[in-house]
């Protein structure tokens, strides 16, 4: 797989407005009510990734879960990298978190 240069990578942001490129990896931000919302969150991110074989890494503090995505092999973002956020956006549930950005 090809990582996307600049211009494929902006125009992909533009249509995740809250995923950010941090340090060469899109980078989200949710927020919960608590510990459990969190990882019943992160658990539905583990079945998308298994599925997807494609696995962000998770931060999580508390209510706080931060995932990050990056394709190592291809040494940087690709195509797989925004169908993945793309994916992990679909699984929010508004009336059980509230994602932070």
């Amino acid at each position: 797989m090809q990582k996307l240069d600049e211009q494929q990578l902006h125009e992909a942001l533009a249509k995740l407005p809250q995923w950010h490129l941090v340090d060469g990896e899109i980078v989200r931000d949710w927020t919960f009510p608590d510990f459990v919302a969190a990882m019943v969150f992160v658990n539905r991110v583990a079945q998308e990734a298994e599925k997807a074989g494609h696995h962000p890494d998770i931060d999580i503090r508390y209510n706080r879960v931060k995932l990050a995505l990056i394709t190592h092999d291809a040494g940087g973002i690709t195509a797989t990298d925004i169908k993945m956020a793309t994916i992990l956006n679909n699984l929010e549930e508004p009336e059980s978190h509230s994602p932070e950005n």
